[in-house]
């Protein structure tokens, strides 16, 4: 196939290009800027420009934002959409809602416009527009939204993300069910996601929001206690999150379905620190002594089925996952 990425620096979409060019697809990304995709294309210095190469979309929140992006010769016959913004410290919520919802809707307004020969759009969306912190149900699966309003999107940057996550995914299913395109989604939900790092787009400062508690660990910022988990005890390999985007536009069957990405364990902080200590001798000190789950005996359950019999997929461990992140924030000066 030849694919349209967007977002390609971002933390999720550098592991997609990997996958895809493994795979044998050739990939046009999208970037803000001419330094990114260079630094990307000198990562993959091998590949020739017909396999890997870029365009320039300067703001996703526009509407017209990928209405260049699109069109391409040869066609594209799938777009990842991996492009929406991630961080918590804004000072207003529509700094997350308008880039995620506008850049979700544009984007399939321009492949219906422009790009025919698209038949799959996979689109990045998250565990957040599943999650009800309220009132959790007794599991989640696909059937699973967030219930979230848009007067509680304004209260805080958490609620603003789990907003613009849920929003922009509701918008592209209403856009499949109303505006008649040639093409199909698939979401790919997940909740927290870990796993290396890659080296030439990341800086300790610039780590995705997920990774940041690894780094925080092994940067003894954590020595007098470790913080809460947060309530979200679920977790993916980045690693299988991106080859869930790409099966996710490989297999036919994924066509129209959502996909809850999550390993077979549950996870938290103090889980994490207990394999680095084990695994990391030289960073035991950097750790509290005291290492307490704080998962509650009545969590939720989740099923994840769908993921492994659809897209085929086979989880790492946590283990595997913290090893090798670690490895990749201590590369990068942790």
């Amino acid at each position: 196939m030849k694919v349209l990425l967007t977002g390609g620096s971002g933390f999720i979409a550098a592991h997609c290009i990997d996958q895809l060019l493994e795979r044998g697809h050739s990939v046009i990304f999208t970037v803000r800027s001419d330094e990114k995709g260079r630094k990307i294309l000198s990562n993959h210095s091998g590949v020739p420009l017909d396999k890997l190469n870029y365009v320039i979309v300067a703001d996703i929140a526009k509407s017209t934002a990928f209405a260049e992006a699109v069109k391409s010769n040869p066609p594209f016959d799938a777009v990842v959409h991996t492009a929406s913004p991630f961080h918590l410290g804004i000072n207003d919520p529509k700094d997350l809602l308008d880039p995620a919802i506008n850049g979700t809707v544009g984007l399939l307004r321009a492949v219906k416009k422009s790009a025919p020969s698209v038949r799959r759009v996979v689109i990045t969306s998250s565990f957040a527009s599943m999650m009800n912190s309220a009132q959790h149900p007794m599991k989640y699966d696909e059937t699973s939204w967030n219930p979230i309003t848009s007067q509680e999107a304004t209260l805080n940057a958490a609620n603003a993300y789990r907003a613009s996550k849920t929003f922009a995914e509701k918008a592209a299913w209403d856009f499949i069910r109303n505006g008649n395109p040639g093409f199909d989604i698939a979401t790919i939900n997940p909740p927290l996601v870990l796993g290396p790092v890659v080296s030439h787009l990341n800086s300790l400062d610039t780590i995705n929001t997920s990774n940041q508690r690894l780094r925080d660990m092994i940067q003894g910022r954590c020595k007098d206690g470790l913080p809460p988990s947060f309530g979200v005890y679920l977790w993916a390999d980045v690693r299988d999150v991106a080859l869930a985007h790409v099966r996710a536009a490989e297999v036919s069957e994924a066509g129209g379905k959502r996909f809850l990405i999550a390993a077979n364990t549950y996870v938290s902080n103090a889980h994490i620190a207990g394999i680095i200590r084990d695994q990391f001798p030289d960073l035991k000190n950097q750790l509290p002594m005291e290492l307490d789950s704080d998962i509650p005996d009545d969590v939720y359950g989740y099923d994840n089925s769908r993921s492994t019999e659809v897209l085929n997929l086979e989880y790492r461990d946590l283990e595997e996952c913290v090893v090798d992140t670690v490895k990749s924030l201590l590369a990068v000066g942790s």
